[in-house]
């Protein structure tokens, strides 16, 4: 197995518990303070993506890291859009309520 394939396997064996559905922990916060970390995480994962993309244009990335980074922007991008249609769906939904 090549090195980098089990860097890769483990990077994403690290990221997977943070896509597991858990029971909300006491005292860990308001639903603001939630979105506040969430909306935090997605652009530091963005700042990654662009900088490994920046370091693989000099030459100074590996193209495994590279593609997971684009991957993992990637990914980010579509949930945060797939959020932002739900969110725009309940509140066209909420404008319909008969008053």
């Amino acid at each position: 197995m090549d090195v980098r394939s089990s860097y890769v396997a483990q990077l994403y064996q690290q990221a997977r518990p943070a896509t597991q559905p858990g029971a909300r922990e006491a005292g860990q916060g308001s639903a603001g303070e939630a979105f506040g970390r969430v909306a935090q995480d997605f652009a530091e994962t963005l700042k990654r993506g662009e900088q490994t993309a920046k370091a693989a244009m000099t030459g100074d990335a590996d193209p495994y890291a590279l593609v997971q980074a684009l991957a993992q922007t990637e990914l980010a991008v579509e949930t945060a859009v797939t959020v932002r249609d739900k969110v725009v769906e309940a509140y066209q939904e909420i404008l319909r309520m008969p008053v």
